[in-house]
């Protein structure tokens, strides 16, 4: 299968670049799957997971908190504020900032900052996906 370039950049550093044969993400308007000579796009995305297979058919996951992803024929672009691989993931610390965020929202459900609470919790359960799915995968290599 053919290869692309991809690159996932987070405001502080590059995450990844490298060659891949596909890439997993989720747009604003849903998921997106991507293979070489893919029709350019440039979309949202939402926080969520990167995933992409290297051409020995290896996976590996990336959260990011949601961002930019520009497509061009054999490159791919994720920008980010934050992105972290699912390997460098906490739970211990996933699971402590979820719970925070489910006691925000009951003790706030009036507020107006509703929908930020909100937001912070669906970045919370995304990170967790991707830590979960890192391990699954690790789990599968062996």
């Amino acid at each position: 299968m053919t290869t692309f370039n991809l690159t996932i950049v987070s405001a502080e550093n590059k995450i990844f670049e490298g060659a891949v044969k596909s890439v997993q993400a989720t747009g604003i308007e849903g998921e997106l799957g991507i293979l070489a000579g893919h029709t350019p796009l440039l979309t949202a995305i939402k926080p969520g997971i990167v995933k992409f297979t290297y051409n020995d058919g290896i996976e590996e996951v990336i959260y990011v908190s949601g961002g930019f992803l520009e497509i061009q024929p054999n490159i791919v672009t994720v920008l980010a504020d934050v992105a972290i691989r699912g390997s460098d993931l906490d739970q211990d610390r996933i699971l402590a900032a979820k719970k925070k965020a489910e006691d925000n929202i009951v003790a706030k459900s009036g507020d107006l900052n509703h929908e930020m609470l909100t937001a912070k919790l669906s970045k919370e359960l995304a990170k967790l996906r991707a830590y979960e799915l890192t391990e699954k995968l690790v789990k599968n290599k062996r």
